[in-house]
């Protein structure tokens, strides 16, 4: 295993050596702080392969601290654990650029493997494909049925960051992260995008109101 770099942000001490300590068994490096300013001061420093975030926090709730990092441009991959079960705080979650979610009490198991679904994704091969599609990711081409497509470089991110996340709404935070990362995000330029992806993909290719867009596997 890759030493891959976690931080968690729990603020419950007792849970929060708990699950730092079965994560560090399982051969994670993990850095592990109590409240939301303790993030900011770390993920300044250092870089992180996976955030884990408990939502109620001291101070500011942890859906407001990831908001704040995807607003600096930090795209790293975030869980959310809570014990919240409204679909309020599930979508207002993913809105922020949440990666996954998993419920208190948390099954260990569960976590595990949700993290390592996670870190799947930072390791995934350069060629990935679907149906007739395949996106190259070294050469930055998209092929449809061997034959590759002219799309500008922000199209491309859009289409690997929808195949990196298939099934998944991917937040218009997420988004204008990825596409946007040292310019002023457009709107107007998005819907474009969208647009002409959709031309391509076709309905599988949803644009989710309010939050953002999902590629659906099952729509190939």
């Amino acid at each position: 295993m890759m030493n891959y770099k976690i931080l968690l942000l729990e603020d419950d001490r007792l849970y929060n050596e708990t699950l730092k300590e079965f994560l560090e068994d399982e051969g994670f490096i993990v850095d592990s702080v109590l409240d939301p300013y303790s993030v900011y001061d770390l993920t300044y420093k250092n870089n992180y392969d996976l955030y884990i975030f408990d939502i109620n926090l001291p101070f500011e709730d942890g859906i407001t601290t990831l908001k704040s990092l995807r607003n600096a441009n930090d795209i790293t991959p975030t869980i959310f654990i809570t014990s919240r079960d409204d679909k309020e705080s599930l979508l207002e979650g993913f809105s922020a650029g949440a990666s996954d979610y998993i419920k208190k009490p948390i099954d260990l198991d569960e976590l595990l493997a949700r993290v390592n679904v996670a870190m799947s994704k930072i390791n995934c091969f350069d060629i990935v494909g679907i149906g007739r599609y395949s996106l190259d990711r070294d050469k930055r081409i998209l092929k449809v049925d061997g034959k590759s497509l002219h799309i500008s470089n922000k199209e491309f991110l859009f289409v690997e960051l929808l195949f990196d996340n298939l099934d998944r709404v991917v937040s218009y935070d997420e988004i204008y992260s990825k596409l946007w990362r040292y310019e002023e995000p457009s709107n107007s330029s998005l819907r474009v995008y969208a647009s002409s992806l959709k031309k391509i993909f076709g309905t599988a290719i949803e644009s989710i109101r309010g939050f953002g867009y999902m590629l659906h596997k099952d729509r190939f």
